[in-house]
């Protein structure tokens, strides 16, 4: 019978992480065991983390980071606790329904199976229509599209990053399933060496798709296990702030996987040329606020350029 770990990065989530816990406790666990389930508060300030212990029945550990480590740190920590065949990296954001699990790890735990190493599933949004979740591996074209916008003037010419063109109905193998529920094969998290640290947030669950594809493992989404995702996220909360870390991620990704020359030229794109379509993207919709997030991003990132080349020097 398969064993999981669940591991749920939480900065100030408020009830949802409550409602994830509880969705846990709710699984019906057939055919496959609950390892432990570990929570690594990255310094939450909301008190979401506090006397969670005593709510559920549940075999948790909590681990309180005095500082925000970032997503892969706190993700590569909570495996350090875990012993499991499998790990489940869990937004706290998402509700797991009564075949979450089962469905996955069964298909996993098939003798033909043993190649695929990471497995998504299915999200529900709050109306729940299923949410296009998977993506391609990104390619140096594929981010000169998206910094000009030419995916969203003229999205039956250009795809883009998710694959929006595919109406996620069906079971496949991709490049890449969202980390929002990301079950892998633990013997492959430690040959990978976990997440890469450097990145903050995002981008680290891409790097690892494909460092294990280069491994020879494969991704797979099944269409028929669902669980609920709200998206954004606590993420919301801080727009300027995470736009500035997926470009910082989406800099990193490229000088990490593209040639030295390809990467600069998508640096350079992306501090001095697509600050200009994002803003004039924001105008066509009025909305002013986007425009004061997305100048207060692109100033963070250019004051970070300094400490960020000392980050890519030692890649």
């Amino acid at each position: 019978m398969p064993i999981v770990d669940i591991i749920i990065v939480n900065w100030n989530s408020g009830k949802q992480l409550y409602n994830c816990l509880q969705s846990i406790a709710a699984t019906t666990k057939v055919n496959w065991g609950l390892g432990k389930v570990v929570v690594v508060d990255n310094a939450s300030t909301d008190g979401s983390a506090k006397d969670i212990t005593t709510n559920y029945n549940l075999p948790l550990i909590i681990i309180h980071n005095d500082t925000n480590r970032g997503f892969a740190a706190a993700c590569n920590q909570g495996a350090k606790e875990c012993k499991a065949d499998y790990i489940l990296f869990l937004n706290p954001d998402t509700v797991l329904f009564e075949n979450s699990l089962s469905v996955p790890l069964e298909f996993m735990e098939r003798p033909e199976n043993q190649n695929i190493g990471i497995v998504g599933i299915q999200l529900v949004d709050d109306k729940g229509q299923v949410s296009r979740t998977c993506a391609r591996f990104p390619t140096p074209a594929r981010f000169f599209v998206k910094m000009l916008g030419l995916d969203r003037l003229f999205p039956n010419l250009f795809l883009g990053h998710f694959m929006k063109e595919w109406d996620h109905g069906n079971t496949r193998e991709v490049d890449h399933v969202m980390g929002a529920f990301f079950l892998v094969r633990r013997t492959l998290f430690e040959i990978l060496n976990g997440f890469d640290e450097r990145f903050f947030v995002y981008f680290e669950d891409l790097d690892f798709s494909l460092r294990a594809r280069e491994r020879g493992w494969k991704s797979f989404y099944l269409a028929d296990a669902q669980a609920y995702h709200k998206g954004g996220g606590t993420s919301e909360q801080v727009k300027a702030k995470r736009l500035f870390y997926s470009l910082r991620s989406r800099i990193l990704y490229s000088y990490k996987h593209f040639n030295w020359l390809s990467a600069t030229l998508l640096m350079l794109g992306t501090m001095i040329v697509e600050p200009l379509s994002r803003i004039a993207f924001c105008i066509t919709r009025r909305s002013g606020g986007d425009i004061v997030e997305t100048c207060k991003a692109y100033l963070m990132l250019w004051r970070s350029i300094p400490e960020f080349m000392k980050v890519i020097i030692k890649r």
